[in-house]
């Protein structure tokens, strides 16, 4: 798995696209079993496509829920390639392309 580096208009950057292979409700409860996740919002609707907004290890994310996958992102771009990498692996697993 290969991280992404694109930066958003807002200072965030995007580091994942994974395939949508479960909905997002089971997305969002794998989330929760890293330890110290907090979700912060969740929306899941077919018309605005829904998003995670979550803290994780003293950070904030947000996945975006779209047609085919979800995108990853996290609200400071200089957080440890390490850390974004165990998360998205994290995921992956779930998903199926860890």
């Amino acid at each position: 798995m290969r991280l992404i580096d694109e930066r958003t208009d807002a200072g965030s950057r995007h580091f994942a696209n994974l395939p949508r292979s479960v909905n997002a409700e089971t997305l969002r409860d794998h989330l929760l079993c890293l330890p110290g996740t907090k979700i912060i919002n969740f929306v899941d609707d077919a018309v605005v496509h829904g998003w995670i907004d979550f803290e994780y290890d003293g950070r904030r994310f947000v996945v975006r829920v779209q047609d085919e996958k979800f995108s990853f992102f996290v609200t400071d771009p200089q957080y440890s390639d390490v850390s974004l990498y165990r998360l998205a692996l994290h995921c992956g697993q779930l998903l199926g392309s860890a």
